[in-house]
C-alpha cells in the first residue's frame, strides 16, 4: 500500500504486528520528511531573489529555492558541524551559509560568497561573488554557469537536516575535472560528519577516482560505498553491483564504460610516429 504500508489483514492474520504500525509510520517520515532529490539542469542564475519569509524543505527539484533556504537558515538559526581536518579533532559549528562559502572556496570556484537584501525594507535579494582575492564583486549571474549549478547542491547538502537522505542527478554538469573530484570529497565529508546518505547518478569518471582514492586513503570504507553500474542488454536495464575493495580498486570493471585511455595514447604516438615519417 503505496509501496510502503501493509493491508489490514497482517494485524488479523499474524501475531506479535503490533511493529508493522510503527515500521509504517517511520517509512512514512522517511520519504515524506528525510528524502530529498535534485535534479540534473538546475536553474539559470538570477540578479534578483524575491524571499517573503518562506521555509522551504529543500531547494526544489531544479535548485529554484536554493537562495530561499539559504535566507532561511538564518531564521532557523542550526548551525552545522564541520570537521577541519581528517582525524576530527578540528570541530566546530557554523551556519549553512558559511557551509557553503567554505565549499565554494575549497574547490576553488569562489573566493567570498554572500547573499544580501537589496535594500532594507525590500523582500528583494541578491547572490555576490568574488572570483578571486583582487576581483571585484559580482553578481552569481556573471561568474560563471557552473558556479549557479553546483550551488543547488551544495546548499541542499549543508541545508537537509542530519540523518537524511539526498538523491543527487548529474551534480557535476558544468564542472571542471578538479571541481568533479572536489565534488566527491563534500560528498563524503556530509556522509561521515552530518549522516547524510547521498544517492549520486553520475558520468563522472573523476569524481568516482577521487572516491576509489579516499578509500585507499582509508578516509572512508569500502564497505560505505555502493557502486553500481547501469548496463542496458538485449532490450533490459540491469544494475550490477561493482566490487570495490579496501584498497579502492574495481575488480570487476565495466568493459568500456571510461573508453581505452591506454589505446588512445597508443594511438597518438603511432600518429606522431607517422607525421614524422612523412615530414623525413
Amino acid at each position: 500500500m503505496k509501496c510502503y504500508g501493509f493491508p489490514d489483514e497482517v494485524f488479523a492474520y499474524y501475531k506479535n504486528s503490533e511493529f508493522v504500525s510503527e515500521l509504517e509510520l517511520d517509512l512514512e517520515r522517511q520519504f515524506s520528511e528525510r528524502l530529498f532529490y535534485l535534479g540534473p539542469l538546475r536553474q539559470f542564475p538570477r540578479r534578483r531573489y524575491s524571499w517573503q519569509g518562506s521555509t522551504p524543505s529543500d531547494v526544489g527539484v531544479a535548485g529554484e529555492r536554493a537562495v530561499e533556504a539559504l535566507l532561511a537558515s538564518r531564521t532557523l538559526g542550526r548551525p552545522n558541524t564541520r570537521r577541519f581536518d581528517r582525524r576530527g579533532y578540528a570541530i566546530r559549528r557554523i551556519t549553512v551559509e558559511e557551509h557553503v562559502a567554505a565549499w565554494l572556496k575549497e574547490l576553488d570556484l569562489l573566493q567570498e560568497f554572500e547573499v544580501e537584501q537589496v535594500a532594507e525594507g525590500l523582500d528583494i535579494y541578491r547572490v555576490m561573488a568574488q572570483r578571486h582575492g583582487g576581483s571585484s564583486r559580482v553578481s552569481l549571474a556573471d561568474v560563471g554557469f557552473g558556479v549557479s549549478q553546483v550551488l543547488p547542491v551544495l546548499v541542499l547538502l549543508a541545508y537537509v537536516p542530519e540523518g537524511s537522505t539526498v538523491v543527487l542527478e548529474q551534480p557535476e554538469l558544468h564542472l571542471h575535472p578538479a571541481v568533479q573530484a572536489g565534488l566527491a570529497d563534500i560528498i563524503v565529508e556530509v556522509s561521515k560528519v552530518r549522516r547524510v546518505q547521498v544517492i549520486v547518478e553520475s558520468h563522472s569518471e573523476h569524481l568516482l577516482r577521487r572516491l576509489q582514492r579516499r578509500v585507499a586513503e582509508q578516509t572512508i570504507d569500502a564497505d560505505d560505498i555502493a557502486l553500481f553500474s547501469c548496463e542496458y542488454t538485449k532490450g533490459k536495464s540491469r544494475a550490477a553491483r561493482l566490487d570495490l575493495n579496501h584498497l579502492g580498486q574495481i575488480r570487476n570493471w565495466p568493459t568500456g564504460f571510461f573508453g581505452d585511455p591506454l589505446r588512445e595514447s597508443v594511438a597518438m604516438v603511432n600518429a606522431r610516429r607517422a607525421s614524422a615519417s612523412r615530414e623525413v
